[in-house]
């Protein structure tokens, strides 16, 4: 069911194309390919197993939130600091590293539109926004905390952020295929036209594109086999030591209005998540703007990585939609 639905949504131009892989009882079940996409040169390229794709806001459960944690377990901070501990000219000083993770800062959603011509300073920009809510009152998932909290992690290493989690976590994790600045352009999939142009090789996202390609938000490249090996890793924490399972399973705990650490994580009722209303209580996952998706159901142990560049045909799309309706299908399928 979901092989056709991913099938008849290419071929009526709802998307390009993409990469979907699932894993079952930590087994891979079922991996395909579907779709093409326009290169920069605007010849059409056929999307296969290993194309890499811009994840965008992947990034911030991929890296973002496991450095922190990272940092967390080498005692190099606490998840309680307050943000301005780290990045004195931030103003607001009961704003915590925790609020970050959760959404709870108070500073808004984005700083509006951002042109890639236009060189912007990110990180002033986000220090001087004021807050909208008080801290730890109002869930608002915020672009800009998250930046915040990739500033914080390369002061805190002393690292670049890249650096520090290909060396202490994409790497030991066996994501041989992630990367913020990929040296294959042409085995990317583009996503917009700019300027007349499709960005191939270079992140969408026009923060992460000012900030040098790597921010705390969005920025990472990844094939839907490292999403999916990543979504393992999540699903059965005691089987590696790279990082304390103790707090990934803090991490991928519900604690506020449908979230975690980092990831939105299914309380059964409520609003529906993208991963629809037929997954598992407890069942944790996060998106992305291209059209990327990640979710983990740990009670019948399932892992389903959706990797796609929607916005080849432009921000207006269904992925709101698509989504919840493909991860139904798949988990009625196979649970």
């Amino acid at each position: 069911m979901y092989d056709a639905y991913l099938t008849k949504l290419v071929e009526d131009r709802e998307l390009p194309g993409g990469v979907l892989h699932i894993q079952h009882k930590g087994v891979s079940v079922f991996e395909k390919a579907y779709g093409s996409y326009l290169n920069l040169h605007e010849q059409e390229q056929t999307i296969t197993k290993d194309t890499v794709f811009d994840v965008a806001s992947l990034t911030k459960v991929m890296v973002t939130l496991p450095s922190i944690l990272k940092l967390v377990e080498q005692q190099k901070l606490s998840l309680d600091d307050p943000i301005k501990a780290y990045i004195p000219a931030f103003k607001h000083k009961d704003v915590t590293i925790h609020h970050a993770l959760t959404h709870t800062t108070g500073l808004p959603a984005d700083l509006g539109r951002i042109k890639r011509d236009e060189p912007q300073d990110i990180l002033q920009l986000i220090i001087e926004k004021d807050l909208i809510e008080e801290p730890g009152t109002k869930t608002e998932y915020s672009d800009l905390a998250m930046i915040l909290l990739g500033d914080v992690i390369e002061r805190v290493s002393g690292m670049k952020l890249e650096d520090f989690a290909t060396k202490n976590l994409l790497q030991p994790w066996g994501l041989t295929n992630t990367t913020f600045h990929p040296k294959n352009p042409t085995n990317i999939a583009s996503t917009e036209k700019v300027n007349g142009t499709y960005v191939q090789g270079e992140v969408h996202d026009e923060k992460a594109y000012h900030l040098g390609g790597a921010g705390g938000s969005a920025g990472l490249f990844s094939t839907a086999k490292d999403v999916a090996r990543f979504g393992h890793v999540w699903l059965y924490p005691q089987k590696q030591n790279v990082l304390s399972p103790a707090l990934m399973k803090k991490a991928a705990t519900h604690s506020f209005n449908n979230r975690g650490l980092g990831f939105e994580v299914w309380s059964g009722e409520g609003k529906e998540l993208s991963c629809g209303r037929r997954w598992s209580e407890g069942s944790f996952g996060h998106t992305g703007f291209t059209g990327t998706s990640l979710w983990v159901d740990q009670q019948e142990e399932l892992v389903v990585a959706l990797v796609t560049n929607v916005v080849h045909y432009g921000r207006n799309h269904n992925m709101r939609q698509i989504r919840p309706t493909l991860h139904s299908l798949i988990h009625e399928s196979l649970i």
